[in-house]
């Protein structure tokens, strides 16, 4: 029996397809919707969002380094500007090779063979977007060198920027400091943002104490690029709309320095490892500040190689080491006044009471001989001829009878055996020797003891005893003004070239010297006096339209046996005596305090005080004389002081 055929239902099948053309249109319409929504949410919505990330495309920030501050001396000399200069910059995710790139331009003499290193660690340690100034300074030789070879060099160009300039050398470069490369232990303190597209900063000096008033404030240009890189004015009909922040110059100094005195001072120790600090006890201004030999900031600036920074740190002279603010000397016997000081604030002697110098001191019950620089010694001497005489004996006896509590502690209120404050960075603090110091500083048990034979020549200015120059150019001056204090400083003024504002600095009082009556004051000035006019100083102050307060001084570098005799011809160069000289003038009215260091100048009267006399003069005569050898010919009476 055949079976029955199925009956085609063709209402249902209509059916069907309608539900499914149905359901399809609904999936349509519903992704059309959403697909319209998304339109709109991306080119409505967020088109401000997007727009900026497509001018982010062809669109390049470059930052626009702000201009240094420009650093005058007091009379509007410029010591520190800054002079269009090209330099060499490289944007990392622009460069298709960085080590191949690196070797090429090593290859065409752009970048030296052994500053490669340096360089990979400036490049990586900024953002891949920044340019990274990676040669300062280029000739027009070496610009016309890469200029041939540019295509070779993606991600590599030759920016015209602001470079820092010292038009005067060498000279007051330990004041002023310098700028160099910013290093990586330089960009683990700073805002990075704040220095994109800088490449040096301060790093000595007032160029790094003042960096935050110097630097300025970066600014930026927007920049249209095609997709090579390359800057465009308009990409087909797009000419968009690019702004820039302009950048805001670094604020102006004004130092107390003055550069023609600057200048006569350097002249005079030019070929001597020495260093002169002047003052104006009226308001702490330093108005010298030099420390020789020097070196030329420009060579910084422009950025030193490996093979020069070796030179100049190899050195045996040490031309990088300021000495005025980091060189620590037996003061010798500068500190003789203040010692008879001490003597009178504590009653233990009077400016009239004599006392016998036959060329020798002993202790009580003690044989050692400390010896006068007089071999015959000063016969009866009382206080102000002591001082002017430098009478050695004098001296040992009246530290002997203060102690050493009393004497550093009076030492103390001067300034000594602490920083002075100076608005610089690197000082130190010398030493002031006591007891208790002893005890911490040596392990071992027998060497802790404080032996009265160092009391004694503690008062001469000698034994562990240490100073640096500018310390006694601050103590000559608190002497000078009887007792006022003032902070040292080198900065005077800051002005703004936005604003064309000046904001002048109040100098800094500290607290004043009581420890001394009026009269004490001038028996120790007296002393300083009989210095020049008679005593140890004589022949340098002769003819001086202005009468000076000085005292010489001569440092041991080593110690001589105590029967052995001192021969300079026998001995090293270097292990020569220091030669010392502090003073002020006018006497009556004191404008200038000066310290004069020699180190292995032979005495303080026959070369340190020649140059003091120098300084004073150009800076109270406005006199600039040739510089000159030292006086090597002294009186009997100046030879060793």
């Amino acid at each position: 029996m055949a079976a029955k055929g199925r009956i085609k239902d063709q209402w249902r099948e209509q059916r069907l397809f309608e539900q499914r053309a149905i359901f399809a249109g609904v999936v349509i319409l519903l992704m059309t919707g959403a697909l319209l929504a998304r339109l709109a949410w991306l080119q409505v919505l967020r088109n401000d969002y997007y727009s900026e990330l497509a001018q982010g495309n062809r669109v390049r920030i470059e930052p626009l380094p702000a201009a240094r501050g420009i650093i005058y001396d007091r009379n509007g000399i410029i010591l520190a500007e800054n002079r269009p200069a090209y330099q060499l910059e490289l944007v990392r995710e622009e460069v298709p090779d960085l080590e191949a790139t690196l070797q090429g331009l090593v290859k065409i003499g752009l970048i030296a063979a052994g500053d490669l290193d340096d360089t990979r660690r400036t490049i990586r340690s900024r953002r891949p977007f920044d340019s990274v100034p990676i040669r300062l300074r280029l000739t027009e030789e070496e610009i016309a060198r890469f200029a041939v070879q540019r295509f070779e060099f993606p991600g590599v160009d030759i920016r015209t920027r602001l470079a820092r300039y010292y038009p005067q050398g060498e000279v007051a470069v330990h004041a002023l400091g310098h700028v160099g490369a910013i290093s990586g232990k330089d960009l683990e303190r700073i805002d990075r943002s704040a220095y994109a597209g800088t490449a040096t900063i301060g790093k000595l000096g007032i160029e790094s104490a003042y960096e935050t008033q110097l630097h300025g404030r970066n600014g930026a240009r927007q920049i249209l690029v095609n997709a090579r890189g390359r800057s465009v004015e308009k990409q087909g009909a797009l000419r968009p709309q690019l702004t820039n922040v302009p950048a805001e110059p670094g604020t102006d100094l004004v130092l107390s320095i003055d550069f023609e005195v600057q200048k006569v001072a350097e002249e005079a120790i030019w070929n001597q490892r020495a260093s002169i600090v002047a003052i104006d006890p009226r308001n702490g201004d330093v108005l010298v500040l030099a420390s020789r030999p020097g070196f030329d900031p420009n060579l910084f600036a422009r950025g030193l190689t490996r093979a020069e920074f070796a030179g100049l740190n190899g050195n045996p002279d040490q031309p990088l080491f300021n000495r005025a603010l980091r060189g620590t000397y037996p003061p010798g016997s500068t500190i003789k006044p203040l010692v008879a000081l001490a003597g009178l604030s504590y009653g233990v002697t009077t400016p009239e009471e004599s006392r016998f110098c036959g060329g020798y001191f002993s202790l009580p019950g003690s044989r050692h001989r400390f010896r006068d620089w007089k071999p015959r010694g000063h016969g009866t001497t009382a206080m102000v001829e002591a001082i002017a005489q430098s009478c050695d004996v004098y001296f040992y006896a009246l530290a002997n009878e203060i102690g050493v509590t009393r004497l550093g502690t009076f030492l103390k209120g001067f300034g000594l055996g602490a920083i002075t404050g100076i608005d610089i960075d690197g000082e130190k603090p010398g030493l002031v020797p006591s007891p208790e110091w002893k005890r911490g500083a040596f392990k071992r048990k027998q060497n802790q003891v404080w032996f009265p034979g160092e009391t004694v020549i503690f008062g001469i200015g000698q034994g562990f005893m240490l100073t640096t120059p500018l310390q006694l150019a601050h103590m000559t001056s608190i002497i000078g003004a009887r007792g006022s204090n003032f902070r040292p400083r080198l900065v005077t003024a800051l002005h703004d070239p936005v604003t064309n504002t000046r904001r002048v600095l109040a100098p800094v009082a500290e607290p004043k010297v009581e420890s001394a009556t009026p009269e004490h004051w001038q028996v120790a000035i007296n002393g300083m006096l009989a210095v020049t006019e008679g005593g140890t100083a004589s022949r340098s102050a002769a003819g001086a339209g202005y009468r000076i307060a000085g005292k010489t001084g001569t440092s041991q570098v080593f110690t001589v046996a105590q029967n052995a005799k001192y021969d300079e011809k026998a001995i090293d160069e270097r292990l020569r005596d220091h030669a010392w000289f502090v003073a002020f003038a006018p006497a009556e009215d004191p404008r200038i305090a000066v310290a004069v260091l020699v180190e292995n100048g032979r005495s303080g009267s026959g070369t340190a005080a020649p140059i003091a006399r120098k300084v004073m003069d150009a800076y109270l005569l406005r006199k600039f004389p040739e510089p000159a050898e030292p006086d090597t010919q002294t009186d009997a009476a100046e030879a060793e002081e």
